[in-house]
Formats: C-alpha cells, sequence, structure tokens
C-alpha cells in the first residue's frame, strides 16, 4: 500500500498528524477529535474533525473529483466569492480511487436544518430572508460565470449579517466555471433550485412534525425565489436609455446599486441611435457599506453588519454635532464611536447573550432590540434597557433571537478534544 499524498494549505500538526491513510468511515473518535453535524443527505461521506483548534470538513470522494472540486473552490476564492475555503486535497488511495478534499468550516454558521428547526412556522419573513441569500448567492455566482449545477439548500451554508442572512456554496461538486454564463444555463441553475428548495423545506417540515397543511406555503415560496433572482440580476444589468440632458438619472442608479451593496467600479454613457445614451454600470464586489466602514474605522466585518453599524456610527456623529454646535464629518466622529460606543458596546451586549455569536453582531442586535423598544415606547429607551431584553431574549431563542447561535461552538464532540 502506499502512503497518501498530501496537498494542505495550512500544515498544522494535529492535521498532519490524522490517519489519512484509513478510510474516513474507519477515523477511531478515541484518536480523532470528531465532531457531528447535524448536515443534510450527502451522495459522499463526510466528517468533520477539531484538529489544532480548528473545525474542518473531510469530504471522501473518488480522486478526479476531489482534485476537480478543490480546483474549483481555489478558483472561486481567488475571485472572492461567497464559497467555503479548500484547506487541502489528501489522495488516500489512487488504487482505491479515494481522495479527502479539507475544507475550513465557516465559524457561526447555520445549516439550513437547525436554521429551519428554530424558525417559527408562522413566520414566513424569517424563511424569506433565508430564501433572499439563496437567490443572492446565485447572482454573485452567475455575475462571474459560475454555474452551480446543484444549488440547494443542504448545500448552503448560512450566517447572520447584521439584520440579514449572508449564504456560502459548500458544495461544488457539478460546478463548472465560464468566462460568462448563458440565460439558458442560469435558467437551468434556477429550475435546479427551486426544485431543491422546495423538496429540502418540505422534508425538514416533515422531520420536525409541522402540520401539512404548511406544504404549499413552502413550495409557493420555493416558485417565489426566481422572482427575488431576477429582481436582483435586472437591477444590476439593466441599461436604461434617456436624453444626454437627463444624465441627473445616473446618480439615482448609482446609489440604488450602493444601497444594494454593491461598490460601483465605472459607469458608461453610450450615445444610441436616434439619439439619447445608454447607461451601464460596472458592477464590483457587494462590499460597498463594509468597504466605507473599514476606510472609516479599519473594521472589517460583513455587508449587513457593516450597514447597521454605519448607522450607529451616524447617530453619533449627529449626538457630536449638537454637542459642539457645529457640523461634523464621518472621519471626525469615526475615532470616538470605536472608542466610546462600538467597543464597550460591544463586549456588553456579547456578555449580555452569553458571548453566543461574534461581538459584532451582538451589538447589532442590541441595536435592532433597541430601535424596536424605542418605537414601541415612542422614545429612545436607550442602550441599559435594551441589554436588559437582550439578554432577557437570547436563551428563550424567541423570534427575534432564532438565527443567533454559533453551532461552531454549541454541538456535541465525539472523542477526545483537541489540548
Amino acid at each position: 500500500m502506499t502512503d497518501p499524498e498530501l496537498r494542505l494549505r495550512r500544515p498544522s500538526p494535529q492535521l498532519l498528524a490524522l490517519p489519512w491513510e484509513v478510510p474516513l468511515v474507519e477515523w477511531d473518535p478515541d484518536r480523532v477529535a470528531l465532531r457531528e453535524l447535524a448536515v443534510g443527505p450527502s451522495r459522499h461521506l463526510v466528517r468533520f474533525v477539531v484538529a489544532d483548534g480548528v473545525l474542518w470538513a473531510m469530504k471522501e470522494l473518488p480522486v478526479r473529483l476531489a482534485d476537480k472540486e478543490y480546483a474549483a473552490l481555489r478558483r472561486m476564492e481567488a475571485m472572492g466569492l461567497p464559497s467555503v475555503r479548500a484547506a487541502g486535497l489528501v489522495v488516500r488511495s489512487v488504487a482505491e480511487d479515494s481522495a479527502v478534499l479539507v475544507t475550513r468550516f465557516l465559524t457561526g454558521s447555520w445549516q439550513y436544518r437547525r436554521l429551519f428547526a428554530r424558525l417559527p412556522p408562522d413566520r414566513a419573513a424569517h424563511r424569506a430572508r433565508l430564501l433572499d441569500a439563496m437567490a443572492g448567492l446565485l447572482v454573485e455566482l452567475h455575475r462571474h460565470g459560475v454555474f452551480w449545477g446543484d444549488c440547494s439548500l443542504a448545500n448552503t451554508l448560512f450566517s447572520r449579517d447584521g439584520q440579514a442572512l449572508a449564504a456560502q456554496l459548500v458544495d461544488a461538486e457539478t460546478t463548472e466555471i465560464h468566462e460568462t454564463l448563458s440565460d439558458g444555463q442560469r435558467q437551468h441553475d434556477l429550475d435546479i433550485l427551486v426544485e431543491n428548495v422546495a423538496s429540502g423545506l418540505i422534508d425538514v417540515a416533515a422531520e420536525l412534525g409541522r402540520p401539512p397543511e404548511i406544504e404549499p406555503r413552502l413550495i409557493e415560496e420555493a416558485l417565489g425565489v426566481p422572482e427575488r433572482y431576477r429582481a436582483l440580476w435586472d437591477a444590476l444589468h439593466a441599461e436604461p436609455q434617456f436624453a444626454f440632458s437627463d444624465r441627473y438619472r445616473v446618480e439615482s442608479t448609482v446609489r440604488g446599486l450602493e444601497e444594494l451593496g454593491f461598490v460601483v467600479d465605472e459607469v458608461t454613457l453610450a450615445p444610441v441611435d436616434g439619439g439619447g445614451v445608454r447607461l451601464r454600470v460596472g458592477v464590483g464586489d457587494r462590499r460597498f457599506h463594509a468597504q466605507r466602514l473599514r476606510e472609516l474605522t479599519g473594521l472589517d466585518v460583513g455587508e449587513g453588519q457593516a450597514r447597521v453599524l454605519l448607522g450607529d456610527l451616524q447617530a453619533h456623529r449627529g449626538a457630536l454635532a449638537r454637542e459642539q454646535g457645529r457640523a461634523v464629518n464621518e472621519d471626525e466622529a469615526a475615532p470616538s464611536w470605536l472608542h466610546d460606543v462600538l467597543t464597550p458596546g460591544m463586549r456588553r451586549a456579547h456578555a449580555a447573550v452569553g458571548h453566543v455569536g461574534t461581538a459584532v453582531q451582538a451589538w447589532c442586535d442590541l441595536l435592532e432590540v433597541r430601535w424596536l423598544l424605542s418605537e414601541n415606547a415612542g422614545h429612545d429607551v436607550g442602550t441599559d434597557a435594551a441589554l436588559e431584553a437582550l439578554a432577557e431574549k437570547a436563551p428563550t431563542d424567541s423570534a427575534a433571537r432564532a438565527l443567533v447561535a454559533d453551532t461552531a461552538n454549541d454541538l456535541p464532540v465525539v472523542g477526545p478534544r483537541p489540548e
């Protein structure tokens, strides 16, 4: 028997020491820190391992498929796309046509089964956020020429991003990367998504013992995903025509895209036959607010979180202007907001939720709770009241807190934890 061939991007001691020569199914929990995660069905065996304090996903599959998926994930990473990061490829045995693809588990992410289990059946708004994330993920992939081929809830991980959900591709076995995709390829991917999302939601509802009458509602919601997809796709690819004198329309288009979170790289006004101009907008990553926050504070957070935090910074800026009796710009307000508001606020908010999830997300949740309480009260209730309400909600996992738990930290381990 030949020794395995290891290709690891992070050759940490415990990762190197794993029994790569043994099939995954035979890994001994007395020797390997295995962690059980409730994942959906998979064509290939997937196991989760803690090594050097990191949670890794291991998938055993034929050598050719493993090599193809590893290359696709590396390429998507280089393109900055929302997908898991390939951490290594181990050819366990050429004779047995067996390889192991290693990816790093996304900390703070949710597999949809756990997510769905925490969503009350009558809360369609929560499921809408999940479907928005799915549609947004597919748009991002298609914009960059990526045909997924097996887009489904089971092949996606979700994480909280401010008051939104972010979706990440976790299975690229069927992925093809082209220069561009045809309308037919995009539609085929959409059709696969609708079918898989509908069946996935129905299967989980049945597992959870949800009433049968919810099934038509879930199918209807799945059938609505293409509409979400097309609305976003059209916003990014529309080429409106108007008179040259109506150039003011450029600003509203750019602002609309920035509001959606996209960075506008270039604007082109091209003359058209018969008079007038056609507007084309070159759009980059969906990181507009995150990029602005990073410029102001150095913080690197999700786009949804950045949107919330920039709103908080603006409120602080307004308070400073009232105190000082003069205009205060963002660059002036950012240092004191970071030091006096955000840093201590994150610490208190994170403690209020039992240090579950991230401190940044805890502060975003606190701001949302404070806003809701203040709306109901008709005045600003203040941070202390919001903290108290946040702490009360955290253990009960109520609708407002249904998506908080960090699954990377709350799942049982089979076998020894690493020292």
